[in-house]
């Protein structure tokens, strides 16, 4: 079976301009060409006898014209009216009249916006001055109403044709600007929204790995401080400081390669940090010196939205950081409760003798408190922090949705 071949014929409208208005040149050529063959005759009489060679010679001037009608559409409408007027003076063919007709479609397809915009007028000072030509050359009123009336179609129909093509494609045009901008705005938006979120989660990099390097720091002094008096405390301490340090090179690995704008980590990521791990925060301040004591109500039976189990994590993370760092080797308290469908979290240090009056709690100018209280409006929580009758006071109030496997 031979194959099925498909003949394809180029389309008008998928050519070349030039080559688009040349076939509609050669189009009304033919149609001239064809008038003369039948019989080239006026539309109306007006008493005077022109040189055969008259009529023509207009039409193809006119047909010159019209290979200009898209790139000088204005200029080619009056010449055109030109041609149009001499040709009428001893009666208009209907050949040089198809002709005009297409220049005034072409003048307010093409033409500026504010030609197309006084067609209207332009075409009914045309008419009536046709009709006034005709009425003044024909002896006979009513042969020239019926020719006014049989020519009017030529000239209103080409423009009302074009008015409407063109106001579709202005509309085509604004639509197709308008879904270019949204499209634009839409990138804009999702770049902007990436770049937020790689910003918070650089800043996240550098609380957890500012907190991990606190408590190596307070460590490593605590071993310096114990000697060789103790070696068990300063292996222990020492245990902490490498635990420490591994955490925060896999948690930092594991951000680095979520920050990456293309994507190409191949590694296993390390699952974000939550309540399960608060006792290696224990351990960690417990290393340094501190006597931790944690109340919690959290336990495999209770299931935490990962927002809510991971913020509680950082806000006890950031708390027990800053009461190593300005308040060592004193008391601390950590309780987790539930309570009415929210998490809080407390963490509550005693105050060194320096700074009994509140003014050495480490609220300082850094801003462990205002991160703290950042990760707790995010989550849709409350955050507070200052002296207490017990001591120095951190509590977050976080909620959640209980849900028990």
């Amino acid at each position: 079976m031979l194959p099925r071949t498909t003949l394809t014929t180029p389309r008008l409208r998928n050519l070349p301009e030039w080559q688009q208005d040349l076939a509609i040149t050669v189009s009304s050529v033919g149609i001239g060409v064809l008038l003369l063959v039948v019989g080239w005759s006026p539309l109306f009489e007006t008493g005077l006898t022109p040189p055969p060679w008259l009529h023509p010679v207009l039409f193809g001037c006119i047909c010159v014209v019209e290979l200009f009608r898209r790139r000088a559409p204005v200029a080619a409408l009056i010449i055109g009216f030109a041609l149009l007027a001499a040709d009428s003076v001893f009666g208009a063919s209907m050949a040089v009249l198809i002709v005009f007709a297409d220049l005034l479609y072409a003048a307010t397809l093409y033409g500026p916006r504010r030609l197309s915009r006084d067609m209207v007028p332009i075409t009914s000072a045309i008419t009536i001055a046709s009709a006034g030509v005709m009425m003044v050359l024909t002896p006979d009123v009513r042969t020239a109403l019926v020719t006014g009336l049989a020519v009017l179609p030529f000239l209103v129909i080409p423009m009302w044709w074009a008015t409407n093509l063109r106001q579709h494609k202005e509309i085509a045009g604004a639509e197709r600007r308008s879904a270019s901008q949204l499209t634009r705005i839409s990138e804009l938006g999702q770049r902007a929204a990436v770049a937020a979120e790689r910003a918070r989660m650089a800043r996240d990099l550098h609380d957890v790995i500012a907190g991990h390097l606190s408590a190596i720091a307070l460590q490593s002094e605590a071993v310096l401080s114990i000697g060789d008096a103790s070696p068990e405390a300063s292996r222990s301490v020492l245990t902490s400081v490498r635990e420490n340090s591994v955490r925060a090179l896999e948690e930092m690995r594991a951000m680095i390669e979520l920050l990456r704008a293309d994507g190409s980590g191949r590694g296993e990521t390390l699952a974000p940090a939550g309540l399960s791990e608060l006792s290696v925060l224990v351990d960690s301040a417990r290393a340094a010196g501190m006597d931790i004591e944690v109340h919690s109500d959290i336990d495999e039976s209770v299931t935490l939205p990962a927002a809510a189990n991971l913020t509680a994590y950082r806000i006890a993370q950031e708390a027990l950081t800053n009461a190593m760092k300005h308040a060592p080797q004193t008391r601390a308290r950590v309780e987790i409760r539930l309570v009415d469908g929210s998490l809080t979290v407390e963490v509550v240090n005693d105050l060194p003798a320096a700074s009994a009056s509140g003014d050495g709690t480490g609220t300082g100018t850094g801003t462990g408190l205002l991160n703290m209280r950042e990760r707790a409006a995010a989550v849709g929580g409350s955050f507070a922090a200052g002296p207490s009758e017990t001591g120095w006071l951190v509590r977050a109030v976080l909620p959640i949705m209980q849900a028990r496997s």
